[in-house]
């Protein structure tokens, strides 16, 4: 396992749209694990995607102080209500925004072993997981920010 090197913006990897993974096999899940070590070395990550280390895969991780989480190829499926966040992001350092996401999502993937499962989330949670999913799709929370602002 391995630390990779975080991209920030402007790198244009950020802003492109991550491709399906066809196959999980090893090269995936070191990927996973490298993205895990990589996200906890940073102290105050709660989740990362595959573009913020140069990859366009659809994987991500989170860990909300609850035990890791690996996603391969997630999507919502379905969201309901509304929040309003406060979001930073590793890719986007010394900014912080605020947004409305909505309060509960329920998101299938794959895990390790290929297997599709669901897993829902409200708050904190449902906020992590359409930031990280944002992501495999080239989109920053400064994107979506009703307001921006510097640390």
């Amino acid at each position: 396992m391995a630390i990779r090197n975080i991209r920030v913006v402007p790198d244009e990897i950020l802003r492109k749209k991550s491709k399906e993974v066809e196959c999980v096999d090893e090269k995936i899940l070191m990927l996973l694990d490298d993205m895990a070590d990589t996200m906890y070395n940073t102290g105050n990550g709660a989740g990362l995607a595959a573009p913020q280390v140069g990859i366009l895969k659809r994987l991500v991780v989170i860990d909300m102080g609850e035990g890791l989480i690996k996603l391969i190829n997630p999507r919502i499926i379905e969201s309901s209500g509304k929040q309003e966040v406060t979001e930073g992001c590793l890719s986007v350092p010394g900014k912080w925004g605020r947004l409305k996401r909505p309060a509960k999502v329920k998101v299938e993937a794959l895990n390790e072993k290929n297997e599709k499962f669901t897993i829902v989330g409200t708050g904190d949670l449902a906020k992590c997981l359409c930031h990280e999913i944002d992501h495999l799709e080239g989109i920053l929370f400064i994107d979506k920010a009703i307001e921006v602002v510097n640390e």
